[in-house]
């Protein structure tokens, strides 16, 4: 699963890695971004990629209450063409998280350790995530997303069964396309990334508490 990451980028390196028709206004840096949380994502209005800010758990357009959105933080590759609260997002209603890095956590007999996983060039990447646009009682619009995952690459299969997927580059356009709606050319993406372009280090347990939110989270500690 996926369930904290970073975003440090500036606004130049974000239009850059997302080809953006121009360069976002400023994101405050953030080195624990949990669910529920107001995250930075990528999609395709008129034809021009953008970035949205969208809250993190997706709240299907169905749902009665908002709280469902803290129970599907993740949708697995496998089965989102089947399940009711992600097929029709897929089909139209798909987006980029925008990220530096996240966490996972290490089993390690009794204990876990914090690893944290980025690129092995620093950039910003995109895991692919589906949104969905929901009303509450009062008439409100919230909009939401979700972070796919799949299996894990021959890096993460020592840290956790499991990834978010982030897409390389020449996917983005795919992805975002709304007018695309071949399912299986769709999930055919959603595959582990290279391990060969990441590194994992351990990182010290400040991570397990939303109150900490510093460049410290991710310095890297003895294993």
């Amino acid at each position: 699963m996926c369930g904290r990451f970073i975003l440090e980028a500036d606004p130049d390196e974000i239009r850059k890695a997302f080809n953006l028709d121009q360069a976002p206004s400023p994101i405050q840096p953030s080195y624990n971004i949990a669910p529920t949380q107001s995250i930075a994502t990528v999609v395709q209005r008129d034809g021009q990629y953008v970035l949205e800010m969208m809250r993190w758990g997706l709240i299907p357009v169905w749902a009665k209450e908002m709280s469902i959105g803290a129970k599907m933080i993740n949708a697995r590759a496998e089965t989102i063409a089947e399940k009711p609260s992600f097929k029709r997002p897929l089909k139209k209603q798909r987006c980029l998280i925008v990220a530096s890095g996240f966490y996972e956590w290490q089993k390690q007999g009794a204990s876990k350790t914090p690893m944290f996983i980025r690129f092995k060039s620093s950039e910003p990447f995109g895991f692919a995530g589906l949104y969905d646009t929901w009303k509450s009682p009062d008439g409100e619009s919230l909009t939401s997303c979700t972070i796919i995952t799949t299996s894990a690459n021959e890096l993460m299969r020592s840290i956790h069964e499991r990834m978010p997927v982030i897409l390389p580059k020449k996917a983005h356009k795919l992805w975002l396309d709304p007018a695309n709606q071949d399912l299986d050319e769709l999930v055919a993406l959603l595959q582990p990334y290279p391990a060969d372009k990441l590194i994992a280090y351990p990182v010290a347990p400040l991570v397990n508490s939303i109150r900490n939110n510093s460049a410290e989270n991710i310095r890297p500690v003895s294993a």
